[in-house]
Parts: C-alpha cells; sequence; structure tokens
C-alpha cells in the first residue's frame, strides 16, 4: 500500500506545482494588461490644447448612432477592419459645437479617406453644426485623395475641398439591388414557407421570386429618386453649382474623362467639384498656412476631435442633477430578450426606458430610432413600456435616423411627436413570417422522417417534416392579426383612420418627405430639433440633455473601454485575400445574418429588407 501512496504524493505534489505555476503566470498577465491601460488611458497625461489649432476630424470606419459591444479579447488579439471601427455621430456633432465657440480652434480640416460610411442621413445632421461652424467665420477645409460618392457629400460642405493630383471624385447615384434565392432553395430542396400582410411587403421576394416585382420596383424607385434629389441638390448649392449638373457630370461622366484625357482629378476640378489638386506635402504646406501653426515634426497644428470632445464634454454628474431631456438610442434589429448595444432587445430596451423614466429629473424621453425593425414580440414589448411612459405624464418624442421602418415604425407610431431627417427611410407598415423546412433536401441524402403524436400538432413544427396545414393556417391568421393591429395603432397614434392607414401601409417604405405630407411624421429635423420639441412638451426653459445607456458593472465599464481604446489604435484592414473573399461571400452572409435574426417565439416579424441598403 505503501508504493500507491508515494506515487499519488508524487502525482499530488507535481500538479500542485503546475497550478502554482498557472495562478502566476494568470496575475502576472492580469498585472500586465492593467499596466498596458495605465499606460493608454494616463500615459503621458492629457496635452494641451495649442494656442493656435485646427478641429481635425479625421473619420475612420463607419459613423453610428451607438456603438456595437466589442469583445476585449477579440479587440486585443483581433485584427479589426476600417468597415468594423465606429464612430459616435454624437462625437462629431459635439467636437464642432464646441470648437465653434472655442477661441484656441481657429479652423477644421475634414480628413475622409478612412470613411467607410456616414450616409445622407446623418451627413444632414453634421452639416447642421457644420453651417454654424462656419458663420462664425472659421474656414473648413476637405482633403482626400479620391473621394467617394458618401465622403463628397459630407466634403461638399467645406468651404474648400482639396483632393490629389492622381484622385479624383466618385459619383454614381443610389441604387437598391439584391439577391433572389428562390431557384437556389429549390435546387437545394429546401422549402421556405413565407405568410406576409401587405402587397409590398418585399421581404418575401428574395425567397419566393428570381427577381424584383414590378410593384416594388415602383416603390423602390420612389424613395431613391427623392433622397438622390437631396444627394443632388446638396452638393450644387454647396459647391454653387447650377441645377442639373451633378447628374450631368454622372450620366456623361465617361465622355467628359475621354475630353480630359482620362484624369479623374482634372475632370473634378473642371467640373467644380473641388477647388485645388495638391499632393499630400502641398497640402500639409496649404493647412499650416490656414492655420498659422505647426507642430515639432512640421504638420499643421491640430486637435483630433475624439480627445477635444471628451476634453470638452462637461461631467455626467452635472447633468444628472439638472432638469433634462434623456435621449435613448435604439439601433440594430430588434430581438426578443436582453441584447447587447448595436441590437435592440425587447426587455433590455424597455427596462431602459422604464429606470429613465423613474430617474429624479427626468421631464421627458427621446427615443432616438435607427432600425429597419425584427420581432413583432420584442416590438410590442417595447410599444407598451413607452406607452406607460407616457401614461406617466412624461411626453415621448422620436427622432428617426437613417431608417425607422416597420418594427422601426411601430415602436414610434403611438409616441406624442415624431422627427426624421430629411434623408430618413420609413414606412414599411406590414408583417411577415417565415419558417424554412429541410424535409426534401434530408430524402436526396436518403435521410426520412417518421413516427407518432398524440394529436395533429404533435411535432408539427420540426424542420425536417413538411409543414402542417394546420401550422400554416395558424400561421396566416397571426399574421393578419399582426397586420391588423399594427394599422390600428398607427391609426391611433396619428390620429387617422384605419382605412387611411392601410391605404399609407401594404409593407410600402416612404422616404420622409413623403411620409411627412402623409401624416406618418410631423417634422423633418435633428436629433437637436427633436430633443427641442421635447422640452417644449415637458415646459422646459432651462435643462440639460442626457444620453442614457445601460448601466454597466465596474468590470463591464472597464473592459469596454479597453476594447474602445484597442479598436482605435488598431483598426487596420485585413489581408487583400481575405478582404476579396469577404466581399465574394457577402450575398451569402447577409442572407445568412437575415435568416439568424429571425428569433420572433411566433415567428412573425415586423421587418424592412430593403431597408438593409440604409444604414
Amino acid at each position: 500500500m505503501s508504493k500507491p501512496s508515494r506515487l499519488r504524493a508524487l502525482f499530488s505534489a507535481i500538479w500542485s506545482g503546475i497550478t502554482r505555476i498557472r495562478l502566476a503566470l494568470s496575475n502576472i498577465l492580469f498585472l500586465v494588461v492593467i499596466a498596458v491601460l495605465l499606460f493608454f488611458f494616463f500615459g503621458g497625461g492629457s496635452e494641451p490644447i495649442p494656442e493656435r489649432a485646427a478641429l481635425l476630424l479625421n473619420l475612420r470606419g463607419v459613423v453610428v448612432d451607438q456603438k456595437s459591444q466589442v469583445e476585449p479579447l477579440e479587440a486585443l488579439l483581433g485584427e479589426p477592419s476600417l468597415e468594423n471601427h465606429e464612430v459616435l455621430l454624437r462625437d462629431i456633432i459635439d467636437a464642432i459645437n464646441y470648437a465653434k465657440d472655442d477661441p484656441a480652434i481657429n479652423s477644421m480640416v475634414m480628413e475622409l479617406n478612412e470613411l467607410t460610411y456616414v450616409g445622407i442621413s446623418r451627413t444632414q445632421e453634421i452639416a447642421v453644426a457644420l453651417e454654424a461652424f462656419k458663420a462664425t467665420g472659421k474656414p473648413v477645409v476637405a482633403v482626400g485623395d479620391f473621394f467617394s460618392q458618401d465622403q463628397f457629400l459630407l466634403a461638399s460642405f467645406a468651404d474648400s475641398v482639396i483632393v490629389n493630383p492622381f484622385g479624383g471624385i466618385g459619383l454614381e447615384g443610389f441604387a437598391s439591388y439584391r439577391n433572389y434565392f428562390r431557384e437556389t432553395l429549390e435546387k437545394l430542396s429546401i422549402s421556405m414557407h413565407v405568410f406576409h400582410a401587405g402587397e409590398f411587403k418585399s421581404i418575401a421576394e428574395p425567397y419566393l421570386r428570381d427577381d424584383m416585382s414590378p410593384g416594388e420596383k415602383l416603390i423602390t424607385e420612389r424613395w431613391l429618386d427623392v433622397l438622390w434629389g437631396q444627394y443632388a441638390v446638396t452638393v450644387e448649392t454647396q459647391r454653387e453649382l447650377p441645377p442639373g449638373s451633378v447628374n450631368s457630370y454622372v450620366n456623361n461622366f465617361a465622355r467628359l474623362l475621354a475630353e480630359q484625357g482620362g484624369d479623374t482629378a482634372a475632370l473634378a476640378l473642371d467640373a467644380g467639384l473641388v477647388d485645388e489638386l495638391l499632393n499630400h506635402d502641398e497640402v500639409n504646406d496649404y493647412l499650416v498656412d490656414l492655420v498659422g501653426a505647426s507642430n515639432e515634426d512640421g504638420l499643421y497644428e491640430a486637435m483630433l476631435f475624439e480627445p477635444y470632445v471628451r476634453r470638452m464634454r462637461p461631467s455626467p454628474l452635472a447633468v444628472e442633477l439638472a432638469d433634462r431631456v434623456a435621449v435613448i438610442t435604439a439601433e440594430g434589429t430588434i430581438l426578443p430578450g436582453d441584447q447587447p448595444p448595436g441590437s435592440i432587445g425587447g426587455d433590455s430596451l424597455a427596462y431602459l426606458i422604464r429606470s429613465t423614466a423613474e430617474q429624479e429629473g427626468v421631464a421627458a424621453i427621446v427615443l432616438r430610432i435607427n432600425s429597419g425593425g425584427g420581432s413583432v414580440f420584442a416590438s410590442e414589448v417595447i410599444r407598451q413600456e413607452l406607452l406607460r411612459t407616457r401614461a406617466m405624464g412624461i411626453p415621448i418624442v422620436i427622432s428617426m435616423g437613417a431608417v425607422a421602418a416597420s418594427g422601426g415604425y411601430y415602436i414610434a407610431a403611438e409616441a406624442d411627436e415624431i422627427w426624421a431627417t430629411p434623408g430618413t427611410i420609413t414606412g414599411s407598415i406590414g408583417v411577415f413570417a417565415a419558417i424554412p423546412t429541410f424535409e426534401r433536401l434530408l430524402e436526396r441524402a436518403g435521410i426520412y422522417t417518421d413516427g407518432v403524436g398524440t394529436t395533429d400538432l404533435a411535432g408539427s413544427l420540426r424542420l425536417d417534416r413538411p409543414l402542417n396545414s394546420q401550422v400554416a393556417q395558424s400561421i396566416r391568421s397571426g399574421v393578419d392579426f399582426n397586420y391588423r393591429h399594427f394599422v390600428q395603432l398607427v391609426a391611433e397614434g396619428r390620429d387617422l383612420t384605419s382605412q387611411q392607414v392601410d391605404e399609407l401601409a401594404q409593407g410600402r417604405v416612404w422616404s420622409a418627405p413623403d411620409a411627412l405630407e402623409r401624416g406618418l411624421l410631423d417634422g423633418l429635423g435633428s436629433l437637436d430639433d427633436a430633443v427641442v420639441a421635447a422640452a417644449a412638451r415637458a415646459g422646459l426653459e432651462d435643462y440639460e440633455v442626457e444620453f442614457v445607456e445601460l448601466p454597466l458593472t465596474p468590470r463591464e465599464l472597464f473592459l469596454q473601454q479597453f476594447a474602445d481604446r484597442l479598436g482605435g489604435l488598431r483598426a487596420w484592414a485585413p489581408s487583400a485575400l481575405a478582404a476579396s473573399v469577404a466581399n465574394l461571400l457577402a450575398p451569402v452572409a447577409d442572407a445568412a445574418a437575415e435568416l439568424a435574426s429571425l428569433k420572433d417565439p411566433r415567428h412573425i416579424y415586423v421587418r424592412c429588407l430593403p431597408c438593409g441598403s440604409i444604414r
């Protein structure tokens, strides 16, 4: 018996030693992480603002209303691309507004080479701040190597637009194209059962057709024309060009470029889209003269907008003690339960609305919506919480971002007021249900399903069996009921008859100007306009604005700041091969993501698929 005991003691000692080493390494790694964080956040202290400097809007990645949750380990070890790097719209606008009144900031420079998407709606909100900045007499300059269509709309608000001599302006117009999978599903022997209420509820079309229906083309063409008209008029107004110049540039691009000998930069200059053709060194010299100061490296003196806005923004404590309008952001697909930032959870958003309404000093709430919808059940949970808040005497005003359609409009419909930017897409009042079954695919592989059940419905929801006729009938009834409910709540919220709403509904997507004309909106304006409207309804003259988010534990806050910091420092693109493969597979990935978001407990949705092309 002694030998086994000694052997056991030996292994026990070895294991104990390994455990101690593992714990020691874990502690060392933790201390290293803490040291890195302290260096990132506190190393070197906060640099003072120079006596003369430009505010530098070095926009990188995608401009959003709410940042998505980033896992710290992913931020530390991953290789995020610019497409995944997010910039808060509020940070941009606040930085411009602070700089407007800051004597140390004498100009603004927009460096837009790494801006991947901002969109017409958010650009319209940034433009309000830009115009106020320019009204002070401080110049605004936009510089870029080659302006994309999205970048150029923002750049057009600058006093001077500078492009590289080997650059240009890429304008093409707006379009809405998507993939259709009917034949693919048929070849794969996948049965897609789709039920929809609303003649134009186009979310069903990609699964049931090989092309866009004539009715959907008519609706889509209308809102695209409205948005493109806004784009063209904005550029022509800002660049002081004759009406029709933008369309002429796009539609005659090949001929105009040939006349310039293929020189895209010279064409942009000749068309009046840009003011100067300068290389990088010449741009810096130009900006040094403009700002009147340079740093120790000979570069023009500038303050990056993100550190600047963190420095200038007032303490949250001061806001919480005042009478205030609370702004809550709802961005992403509407899903049941609790969801992280970047998605809208029925339970988590309802909790945030309730807890905000119960805070002392909150006199009104503005709900900022940027969503193409999602789960009917989750949307209803949010709607009920908004009604409860209004019953407490707290006004609810909606501010629509780029998209507030289908489920996004469902939760907005009964608010006190609904505001949207001129570039918002809304409407899509309709309901659908979608269930795939795979019995034919399994049969092709020689797999069959059989058995018994105690009732006609037992086992009827298995995806390896054909859809039960009773289940299909029940889903159809549920879809029709939810559509009638949707129409009725819009009618009550907008003071319309059900017949009037039904004529506007049927799944139609509306541009904001068209929606305003038809009574679906109360006004066109920015988030600030919605805040002013909410304050007026609450009878506030002197008030603060508080942006409310779900509370984080100290650990979650620490890790999120860590992830944000690393994400900001390491936003580089993946390899060219990986990017090419990702672009090639994007349609399949988008379709898979769309299917993965179908999580309603009753499989019934208020979702606007074409709105996915507008972020």
